[in-house]
């Protein structure tokens, strides 16, 4: 595996761009691993409507970073307290979804250092029942992202008043609930650590599960690749706030594979708009599904017709097809 020297940069937009342009364009018969640190930033998952994440006033007069990255999941906050990690890997069939191949590693190099980690639920690394770590993927078909946060001392105050929290996602209405869920990781430590000593640690004992790590510095013909992919997607507000659709039909439901959120528009009895948001992860991009509801009639007969062509969990994870019809048409939803 070869480490991707990114050269101390701090910015978002660049990071994710670098992230993606490594997933693309690097040797596909290689594995790298890549560390990022971010600073003030929300970064939105693909399948999100930005403006109902965040707190949008508080962000825009703090100057945070709002940006959407390609991989699917929640709405997460980057500081200069959290380091983020990436594996870019062969994707073999088998590992899409496989969170715990992947969180593994890490968990062991936290278990190391006396924090006592462990992966629970979809895809998220808990001490103590609470979150130090959320993680997501996303796949090209051939070569795949595997990251994650970890929160090392992120300012917990800044989660709080920068993230718009949906009120169906925690147990009990307010912000303290919020802040029960979520932890640092220094406070599991017996003595402080910098970020640079827990960046070193960390790869340290990555190291110790294969051969030593070569590192990559990239050329200045990369990087240029890299500041173009920022400014033709990452800086772009059409990437990270334009899914704001026309609707006169919201259908909303949390299941298994994570939340799902429909907007319809409904004209003359057909779907003249479909817009899909959650925090599910797929390795299909839910546009097919949309674009294929789009002239149909807002019907469950015809809509389970169109949708016979299609493997719903390729997009959503392991959703069946009566759900989806349900949620779409049914009386079952939130």
């Amino acid at each position: 595996m070869i480490f991707i020297d990114n050269e101390g940069h701090t910015n978002p937009k660049l990071n994710l761009a670098l992230e993606e342009y490594a997933l693309r364009h690097f040797d596909a018969t290689t594995d790298y691993l890549l560390f990022y640190i971010n600073e003030p930033a929300i970064i939105i998952g693909r399948n999100q409507n930005t403006l109902e994440e965040i707190n949008y006033e508080y962000v825009d007069e703090k100057g945070i970073h709002v940006v959407r990255r390609i991989s699917g999941g929640g709405a997460v906050y980057h500081d200069l307290g959290n380091l983020n990690f990436s594996f870019i890997t062969n994707h073999d069939g088998k590992s899409i979804s496989n969170f715990k191949k992947f969180t593994a590693p890490v968990i062991r190099v936290l278990n190391s250092m006396g924090v006592s980690a462990e992966l629970k639920g979809r895809n998220d690394i808990l001490v103590n029942d609470k979150k130090i770590s959320g993680t997501a993927q996303f796949s090209t078909g051939k070569r795949m992202i595997s990251h994650g946060t970890l929160l090392l001392d992120t300012d917990m105050s800044e989660v709080v008043k920068a993230l718009q929290v949906k009120m169906n996602k925690i147990a009990s209405k307010g912000h303290k609930s919020v802040r029960s869920r979520v932890a640092n990781i220094s406070e599991f430590l017996s003595s402080p650590i910098t970020m640079s000593d827990f960046k070193k640690q960390l790869l340290h004992g990555l190291y110790e599960a294969s051969e030593p790590f070569e590192t990559y510095k990239l050329t200045e013909a990369e990087w240029q690749g890299v500041h173009q992919l920022k400014a033709e997607k990452y800086d772009l507000w059409d990437w990270n706030f334009g899914r704001s659709p026309k609707f006169n039909i919201q259908r909303n439901k949390r299941f298994s594979v994570g939340e799902i959120d429909l907007r319809i528009f409904v004209e003359k009895g057909h779907i003249t708009e479909a817009t899909i948001f959650g925090d599910f992860f797929g390795k299909k991009p839910v546009a097919d599904i949309e674009n294929l509801l789009i002239g149909v009639a807002y019907d469950k007969t015809e809509i389970d017709k169109k949708l016979k062509s299609l493997s719903l969990e390729d997009y959503f994870g392991k959703l069946t097809k009566s759900e989806f019809l349900d949620l779409i048409y049914g009386n079952d939803f939130e």
